[in-house]
């Protein structure tokens, strides 16, 4: 049998990353004001986020971007500074836009359990999008891109662990009804990155 012969692999330019930079901030972002307009909240540091902003009313940029400071120190010595420094870009992107969201969007009515549900999937897209180009937004996903990457444990499969967890220690801010309705969140969230971002899948 004849070898086939592969296409060679080609990197994304800098112009590919920018753009795919602010697309999934944009989505992640725009996700996060859903899930903030009817009070739920979601897994990871932006779950972290979300719980100090309830409870202390910092602004959730803030607060996300606050928290997210110390995993940066994971990132220079297991993933390099090229993955911390587009880490860091969309760290800071995320927590600009989700204060600038509504500044020129405002919703009078939503449905609090769609809005929670769909926030969640615009987030996984936008996880997906950053992370096929090398980025990640720190916290969990520092820790769960590099368990993938060492050791070939699934991201997503490691954050939805982690994002029930820490869903469920916001029963002291949120209603029964809504608690549920987060985890079911975070769960969607994570089945879409860990369907969607597989060792191996994509080949640069």
């Amino acid at each position: 049998m004849d070898n086939v012969i592969q296409p060679p692999k080609l990197a994304h330019s800098a112009l590919e990353d920018v753009l795919a930079m602010l697309i999934g901030t944009l989505m992640v972002s725009f996700g996060v004001i859903l899930l903030r307009q009817v009070g739920a909240l979601t897994g990871g540091t932006a779950g972290m986020a979300f719980l100090l902003h309830y409870l202390t009313h910092v602004s959730f940029g803030t607060a996300f971007f606050l928290i997210n400071l110390p995993f940066y120190w994971l990132a220079i010595r297991r993933m390099g500074w090229q993955f911390t420094l587009k880490t860091f870009c969309a760290v800071g992107l995320v927590s600009l836009f989700s204060d600038l969201h509504p500044l020129f969007i405002h919703f009078d009515q939503l449905q609090p359990f769609y809005a929670t549900l769909f926030g969640n999937v615009i987030m996984g897209l936008g996880f997906i999008v950053l992370f096929r180009h090398k980025a990640s937004l720190g916290g969990v996903n520092i820790l769960a891109l590099f368990l993938q990457d060492k050791y070939g444990i699934r991201a997503g499969k490691l954050q939805m662990g982690v994002d029930v967890a820490i869903v469920l220690a916001s029963l002291l801010v949120v209603s029964l009804p809504m608690l549920v309705v987060s985890i079911a969140g975070a769960t969607l969230l994570n089945l879409i990155i860990a369907l969607n971002h597989r060792p191996g899948r994509y080949s640069v």
